[in-house]
């Protein structure tokens, strides 16, 4: 089993300040007055109240349930999870933070792919950690992280943990199920698995049990900032053994989630049709925008995603692309890793569908084809 940093497996440290909601339900009653949290309670919020309404102001004035219990029970009855492997947080990026600050400590060798989320050697930077990053698989309709080259760096740099993203990004690329139970059972058993799946509501097979599963030596990360349609508010959670999260709550922000944005949350899953919807029409503007491309020649990248990654010929053509587009007011985006610079990563919303709206780019593809 992987390990934790030493000073993670005592008793601390505690939590200092749980909360009124954890509180209640420790105590199994009510606390109808609030006397000394030190929350602005008696704020009007005119003004507010008065841009926003009521309903929002009214969620403003406390800290947020440091345990997310309404949205974990949301989650857990519609994808079948247990409740106690559900942990949640301010965002797959703060669970990434999160799960490093729970497992690694300075020093300690990452291994991920050369320019894959960005967002994780960000972090594995700031915690201290040594990254360890391999190339992409490249071939004639695949670009994917290579999962073997994963497991062999993990055991030559005995690292402590293993980045994956899974649907990737910015490839777009699906590894199978077997594949990660193969990737887990090829790594160190000292050596965790981060399974950064952000992008899994856009499988075709995202409600299948394995998506329900807490695997041994794996923290699964997802978000409800996609297919929830929620960026701007910042949540999303961890899927994984409960030993695990109890180490990960050790280290939480504990009210790094409001109680507006939880609130936010239960109305978008208790409206899981509106949902469902989203996705399936996000996947049906993917395949107009996989199907445009390749009808213009270009290299156009598998997706179980919101978004297509289109691979140029050169990384010189795509700077020159993607500039010129964000000077015509159209940002895409181009992943800032060098090793990716050849690739752009268009997401498959209407307004990428509109006629000239990527002009530059198709009028690109068409002399290069």
């Amino acid at each position: 089993m992987p390990s934790y940093p030493h000073h993670l497996t005592g008793e601390g440290p505690l939590n200092p300040f749980p909360g009124i909601k954890v509180l209640e339900r420790r105590i199994g009653r009510e606390i109808p007055h609030r006397l000394g949290s030190n929350e602005g309670l008696d704020m009007p919020h005119r003004a507010l109240r008065e841009h926003f309404g009521d309903a929002v102001a009214e969620h403003v004035y406390c800290y947020g349930d440091a345990e997310a219990l309404g949205v974990r029970q949301r989650l857990s009855a519609q994808q079948g999870i247990p409740l106690d492997h559900l942990l949640v947080d301010a965002g797959a990026d703060s669970l990434i933070a999160l799960a490093l600050r729970t497992t690694c400590t300075p020093g300690d060798t990452v291994v991920s792919t050369a320019g894959t989320y960005p967002t994780f050697g960000y972090f594995a930077k700031g915690q201290g950690c040594h990254l360890v990053e391999l190339s992409y698989v490249e071939a004639p309709g695949l670009l994917a992280p290579d999962l073997e080259a994963l497991a062999a760096a993990a055991h030559q740099e005995n690292a402590q943990l293993v980045y994956l993203a899974n649907p990737d990004n910015p490839s777009g690329h699906l590894h199978s199920d077997s594949a990660i139970l193969k990737l887990r059972d090829a790594l160190p058993d000292t050596c965790w698995l981060l399974l950064d799946e952000a992008y899994g509501d856009f499988r075709d097979d995202a409600n299948s049990d394995f998506a329900a599963k807490a695997l041994p030596g794996v923290i699964r990360l997802r978000t409800l900032s996609k297919a929830h349609g929620l960026a701007g508010l910042r949540i999303g959670y961890a899927i994984a053994d409960p030993d695990v999260l109890a180490l990960m709550m050790k280290v939480r922000i504990h009210y790094a989630v409001s109680t507006f944005t939880q609130a936010a949350a239960e109305v978008v899953l208790d409206h899981p049709a509106e949902v469902q919807q989203h996705i399936a029409e996000v996947k049906a503007r993917r395949e107009q925008l996989m199907a445009h491309f390749q009808a213009l020649g270009a290299d156009v990248l598998p997706s179980a995603t919101n978004f297509i990654g289109i691979r140029l010929p050169t990384a010189e053509l795509a700077e020159r692309v993607n500039r010129e587009l964000l000077e015509a007011g159209r940002l895409i985006a181009r992943p800032a890793h060098p090793a990716l610079g050849h690739v752009l990563r268009i997401t498959a919303v209407a307004d990428a569908l509109e006629p000239g709206q990527l002009a530059i780019l198709e009028q690109a593809i068409k002399e290069n084809a």
